[in-house]
């Protein structure tokens, strides 16, 4: 069962806070709601939040000031404002300086559900996506000296600052959508809007609406009239990512906004025009989406001026020392540990690893790693069992320590069933494993439940239950 996902309600109304978090309760997710502005921005920093939804017009600090210190401080969490009719325009721009979206007053309950499951699919996704800070391990805050990659900043530098579309291609997980900021932070447009849509994140029916925007009254619950991220991103960047999924219906349309640079919102009949550099990436191969009449071929060509490819991790193996020392050092500020490095045993089993779920496995890995990591240095026999069978398989030069944590591993266990059956010593030695898991998660977050399910990958409900199994329920943390 998915865990849930946590929406901050930030409004002055009393009523409507209750009314919010009893419905979205109902819909499955855990509701933090606060008074004002301040608590808003104070629940930000003390509480894992998914999504957040705020008034604009609030006491102590507004909308705008909840807006701006989220895009700071978590770019990855969509804000979602509620606004009065009056305010429609200052909603808007909020929209160009990076909001999810606005509804306004008195909103359609339908509409609202509909935005906020809508923004709470994108935070999940874009929670898989890979982060990378400024280093001298790369460039364009993109972490990676091998040949493939240099060649990918040279292709960034050459390309930059044109109006041509690109397209990036290149499995999951290999960093794209940093490809695609590094295009627009290294334009002419980087002061304008970059506007990324995830197509992956919106239901087909909504995807029209969504990119051309629409008038008010093109269909029931449109209230009032909205642009689109093509309006919205006007003078600056569209980031289209998971183009592929794009259905065949709105090819045409996509086509010809991309070609024009014009079109009418849903429900109009105004044209409209714009200025936007369109970047996509895709994880498909469209090539043979085209054999298949699943993506028309008119609009690949036109999408695919300028072609990016990611290489896999696994065609890049000397970049997986620089990106294991990144992310030992962002883990360490996010969890609070202070893993000073990595043995050249555990560097080389890492190194030697297929990766197919690429950089984002490898992220996950090593915070699996630091969380179990008693010490300050993270070994060989800290990696899972797969990663250090695939070291001794290939014959690298950590076999011998991946060998002996086997056996020590063997050995911890023989001495178990010389006293029990094969069934007792799991279901004991799973206990002892889960308890110490649970304890040193709860530990980390501060007794935080929610926060350490999160850690251990599990639902909150799950922990919970594991919790009163393990006789964890009232000890302290």
């Amino acid at each position: 069962m998915p865990e849930a996902q946590q929406i901050l309600v930030a409004d002055d109304e009393a009523n409507l806070r209750r009314v919010l978090s009893a419905q979205l309760e109902r819909d499955g997710y855990e509701v933090r709601v606060v008074a004002d502005g301040a608590e808003a921005i104070e629940a930000l920093d003390a509480h894992h939040i998914d999504v957040v939804v705020t008034d604009l017009r609030m006491p102590r600090a507004d909308g705008m000031q909840v807006l701006a210190h989220t895009r700071e401080h978590y770019p990855d969490v969509p804000v979602i404002l509620i606004t009065a009719h009056g305010s429609v325009d200052t909603a808007v721009e909020a929209l160009k300086l990076g909001a999810f979206d606005y509804v306004t007053k008195p909103f359609d309950r339908d509409e609202l559900r509909n935005v906020i499951a809508k923004a709470a699919r994108t935070a999940s996704l874009a929670r898989q996506n890979v982060t990378a800070d400024p280093s001298e391990r790369g460039r364009f805050r993109i972490i990676g000296q091998s040949p493939q990659m240099l060649a990918v900043y040279d292709l960034i530098e050459r390309v930059a600052d044109t109006p041509s579309t690109v397209l990036i291609t290149g499995e999951s997980g290999t960093g794209k959508e940093l490809i695609a900021r590094a295009l627009h932070e290294n334009s002419s447009r980087a002061q304008k809007p970059y506007v990324r849509v995830n197509c992956a994140a919106i239901p087909p029916e909504l995807i029209e609406s969504e990119l051309f925007g629409y008038e008010k009254g093109a269909f029931t619950g449109a209230a009032t009239s909205k642009p689109g991220r093509f309006e919205l991103a006007d003078q600056g960047t569209l980031f289209l990512d998971e183009i592929g999924e794009i259905p065949t219906s709105m090819q045409v349309k996509l086509l010809r906004a991309l070609q024009e640079q014009e079109f009418e919102r849903v429900g109009g009949v105004r044209t409209l025009s714009v200025d936007v550099r369109v970047i996509t990436a895709t994880n498909r191969d469209l090539r043979a989406d085209i054999d298949e009449g699943r993506f028309r071929e008119d609009l690949y060509y036109r999408l695919n001026v300028v072609h990016v490819h990611l290489p896999p991790l696994r065609e890049r193996a000397s970049d997986v020392r620089l990106l294991a020392e990144h992310f030992v050092d962002k883990l360490n500020a996010r969890l609070g540990r202070r893993v000073r490095g990595m043995t050249e045993a555990a560097i080389e089993a890492l190194t030697h690893y297929e990766w197919r779920g690429n950089i984002r496995e490898l992220e996950n890995v090593l915070e699996r790693c630091m969380l179990f990591c008693d010490g300050d240095v993270i070994g060989l026999e800290h990696l899972p069992r797969e990663i250090r069978s695939s070291a001794r398989a290939k014959g690298s030069g950590g076999a011998a320590e991946s060998e002996a944590a086997e056996a020590a591993e063997a050995e911890s266990g023989a001495d178990l069933q010389d006293n029990a059956g094969l069934k007792e010593v799991v279901r004991e030695t799973t206990a002892r494993v889960e308890r110490t898991l649970i304890e040193r998660a709860l530990l980390q977050t501060d007794g935080n439940v929610t926060h350490a399910a999160r850690l251990l990958k599990i639902s909150r409900k799950s922990l919970q239950t594991k919790m009163k199994e393990l006789g964890l329920r009232d000890e302290p943390a």
